[in-house]
């Protein structure tokens, strides 16, 4: 398993895999831009499929609205390759597109998949925009867990029955034909579990009551309770909406730091020294209860350790809150924070 921290190096590795596969490639990304990232990337895949390799690419019409043009849309079928939009809008079901397939997985033959929280947009390539790039967390694997990720995206947007696991590690969708909250029970079960700490990084974190309450439940228990959210976002009424919870959680013992560099993207839970989850589910109502998601699990200490590494160095770029938070911030943040809470369930 390789685990990625930065943009260039993954996208180095996808067009290499996809320049080298010979016979099918799966590919779905919420955001594909056809930019400085995307590009390359798009030209590989409509040379593959020109050479006779079934390449099968799946885009979210909401994340990837404008990045990629009629054109290029053009080209990539008339080489061959097999292009579906997730759910695009339809004045049949005007809403279904609501429902958004955020996830970002992309398997070469049967020998490799890649699943994580990037996109592929120049926003995560320092040669792209440099220092500003987006500070996200991917994976690579090879072995028996690649036909279980053969097995999800053929099955989209349904989610195969039973699951399997591999050596500890398991492929978790956020919704399958048993429960449609399967991300949202695996991680209160986890934090109810939990031993010695919690370790949790979100770009966007909006969390429901019942997650909140295992969360201060844990730190109440004497648990080493982390929380790493970005001190910059992308999407500030996120923002907006995960300062309110500061205080609740703060009170029962939970440390939250802000990452300050960049903007933050990682989708990343520690639970203990054996328990760690990479994927494509954010910490809020959206990943939980609407969008399509897809993380994996690993039961061990090897994913554990490489995390909590990274985790540690993170923190050495983040700003803690502490209790003067509340008096150095705008004198409109108690407004700005109850129209996030307000707005939590949608965004």
């Amino acid at each position: 398993m390789r685990h990625y921290i930065e943009g260039d190096a993954l996208y180095a590795d996808l067009r290499e895999d996809i320049a080298a596969a010979g016979s099918t490639i799966r590919l779905e990304s919420y955001i594909f831009a056809d930019d400085e990232a995307g590009e390359p990337i798009l030209d590989l895949l409509a040379s593959a499929a020109a050479r006779g390799v079934l390449v099968r690419l799946r885009i979210d019409p909401v994340g990837s609205w404008g990045m990629l043009s009629s054109a290029r849309l053009a080209a990539l079928r008339s080489a061959g390759v097999q292009l579906h939009w997730s759910r695009p809008w339809s004045w049949r079901r005007p809403w279904a597109f609501h429902r958004r397939n955020h996830r970002k997985l992309v398997v070469v033959d049967d020998t490799a998949a890649y699943l994580g929280g990037f996109n592929i947009h120049r926003d995560s390539s320092a040669a792209a925009i440099g220092p500003g790039r987006w500070r996200d967390t991917h994976l690579r694997f090879q072995g028996e867990l690649v036909q279980d990720a053969i097995r999800h995206f053929d099955a989209f947007p349904r989610a195969p029955w039973p699951p399997a696991t591999h050596s500890g590690r398991q492929l978790v969708p956020n919704s399958n034909g048993r429960c449609r909250h399967v991300l949202h029970c695996e991680f209160t079960d986890a934090f109810r579990a939990a031993r010695r700490r919690i370790w949790l990084t979100t770009p966007y974190f909006v969390p429901d009551r019942s997650s909140q309450a295992a969360l201060r439940d844990a730190a109440r228990r004497g648990l080493d309770v982390r929380l790493l959210v970005p001190g910059k976002s992308d999407v500030v009424i996120t923002q907006w909406a995960a300062r309110a919870a500061y205080g609740s959680l703060r009170a029962a013992g939970v440390r939250i730091w802000e990452y300050q560099p960049r903007v933050l993207h990682a989708k990343t839970v520690l639970v203990d020294d054996d328990w760690a989850t990479v994927g494509t589910a954010n910490f809020d109502y959206r990943s939980f209860f609407v969008n399509d998601e897809l993380n994996l699990f690993e039961h061990g200490p090897a994913l554990n350790g490489q995390l909590a590494g990274q985790f540690v160095l993170d923190l050495g770029d983040a700003a803690e809150v502490t209790e003067d938070w509340p008096r150095r911030r705008p004198w409109h943040s108690p407004f700005t924070q109850l129209i996030g809470w307000w707005a939590r369930r949608w965004l």
